[in-house]
C-alpha cells in the first residue's frame, strides 16, 4: 500500500498518518519527492484490510499496488516522473545530454572535457572520481582530490556533476561535492549502498547490473526509495551477452518495457554499451527514438592517453556528429532539448 499525501500536507499531518499505520502494526516508510511525499506501508494482509487512512487530515490518495516495487511502480505514480540535478530537468518532457570524462584525471584534462561536453549541447557534467575497476591494477580514480577538481570545474562552467559513489562510507563526502550520486553496475545491488544514498538527499542515478532483469533492477531502485528519496534516475548501459565483439549488448527494449513498469525516468550510457567510439552516436540516435529521457556519453580532449576507457570516448568529430542528433532528433519527437545553464 502507498499513501499519497496532498501537496500542501503539513509536517504534523505526516506525523499522524504515521502514527495510525504503526498502531495498526504495519511499517511506514516516508519518501520525499520534488512534488510530493508518498509514504510506503509494509504489513501482512489483515492489517492492510483494517487500516483506515484515507480520512485523515492531509491525506490525498491511497493506493493498493500489486508489483513487489511499491515507490517505483507506475501503479504507485501514473506520469513519468521529473528528477531536477542542480536545476536540470531529466524527465518526459525533456531531452537532457550528460557528458565528460570516465575518470577525472587531472583539471586541465578535466575542464577541456566539459568545455567540450558543453559545447555540444551537455547540461550535466559526468565524472568519476572513483572508479571500480575489473582489475585491481588498473587505475582507481583520484578520490576526493577528484571530487575537488569536478567541483572546481563546476564552478566554472555551470555544469551540474554527476559521479559515482563506490562504498556506503563514502556517500557523505560524495554528496557534499556532486549534484548527482551515481550507483554503478557492479553497485546495483549493493544494498548498505543503495540504502546510504537513499538517506542522503540528493537524486541518484541507478545503472543496470550487467546480468539484472528489469525486476531486480527496480527492486534494487526500490532501496533508494525506500530510504525517503524518490529522485532517481535509471540508467541502461548495456547487459552482458554472448557476443564479443562489443563490450556489452545494449538493450534499446528497456526503455520503453521500463518506462511501462516504473514512474522513474531513464537514460541510456551508449559509452559503456559498446566501448567503441563509432558506435556511441548510433546508439545514442537508438535510445532517443526509444524514449530515452538523456544520453549519456564519455567526452576525452585525448582519448590516446586516457586512463580509463579511451576508445570510447568522443573527440571533436564524432562529438560534433552527437550534437546535431540532440540539436534535432528529440524536437522531431516532441521533446524540448536542455539547454546548458550560464556559467
Amino acid at each position: 500500500m502507498v499513501i499519497v499525501m496532498s501537496p500542501g500536507a503539513a509536517e504534523v499531518e505526516l506525523a499522524e498518518v504515521v502514527t495510525a499505520i504503526e498502531a495498526g502494526g504495519g511499517a511506514a516508510f516516508v519518501s520525499r519527492g520534488v512534488a510530493r511525499t508518498i509514504v510506503g506501508v509494509v504489513a501482512g494482509e489483515a492489517v492492510l484490510e483494517a487500516l483506515d487512512v484515507a480520512r485523515l487530515p492531509g491525506v490525498a490518495e491511497v493506493v493498493r499496488i500489486t508489483a513487489p516495487y511499491k515507490l517505483v511502480s507506475r501503479e504507485n505514480h501514473a506520469h513519468t516522473t521529473t528528477v531536477h540535478v542542480g536545476g536540470v530537468p531529466i524527465g518526459p518532457d525533456t531531452f537532457t545530454l550528460i557528458a565528460g570524462p570516465c575518470a577525472v584525471e587531472t583539471p586541465e584534462q578535466t575542464l577541456a572535457a566539459a568545455l567540450m561536453a558543453r559545447g555540444a549541447g551537455a547540461a550535466l557534467l559526468r565524472g568519476g572520481a572513483y572508479k571500480p575497476r575489473t582489475s585491481p591494477y588498473a587505475f582507481q580514480g583520484l578520490g576526493v582530490d577528484g571530487l575537488r577538481i569536478l567541483a572546481d570545474v563546476r564552478a566554472e562552467t555551470g555544469m551540474p556533476v554527476v559521479t559515482e559513489v563506490v562504498d556506503a562510507a563514502d556517500v557523505d563526502v560524495v554528496a557534499e561535492y556532486a549534484d548527482m550520486l551515481q550507483i554503478g553496475t557492479r553497485n546495483m545491488q549493493n544494498f548498505a549502498l543503495l540504502q546510504a544514498v537513499g538517506s542522503i538527499g540528493k537524486p541518484v542515478m541507478l545503472k543496470r547490473g550487467l546480468t539484472a532483469t528489469y525486476e531486480e533492477w527496480l527492486m534494487a531502485a526500490e532501496y533508494i526509495a525506500q530510504r525517503g528519496n524518490l529522485d532517481i534516475v535509471l540508467c541502461e548501459r548495456g547487459v552482458r551477452s554472448f557476443e564479443p565483439a562489443l563490450r556489452n549488448m545494449l538493450d534499446v527494449s528497456a526503455v520503453p518495457m521500463v518506462h511501462a513498469m516504473s514512474h522513474l525516468p531513464i537514460i541510456v550510457d551508449p559509452s559503456h554499451a559498446a566501448g567503441r567510439r563509432d558506435l556511441v552516436v548510433p546508439l545514442a540516435r537508438a535510445a532517443i527514438a526509444a524514449g530515452a529521457d538523456a544520453v549519456m556519453v564519455d567526452v576525452h580532449p585525448h582519448p590516446e592517453t586516457a586512463r580509463c576507457d579511451g576508445p570510447q570516448a568522443l573527440t571533436d568529430g564524432p562529438l560534433d556528429e552527437l550534437a546535431q542528433v540532440v540539436a534535432t532528433l528529440p524536437t522531431i519527437l516532441g521533446r524540448r532539448s536542455t539547454a546548458p545553464q550560464p556559467a
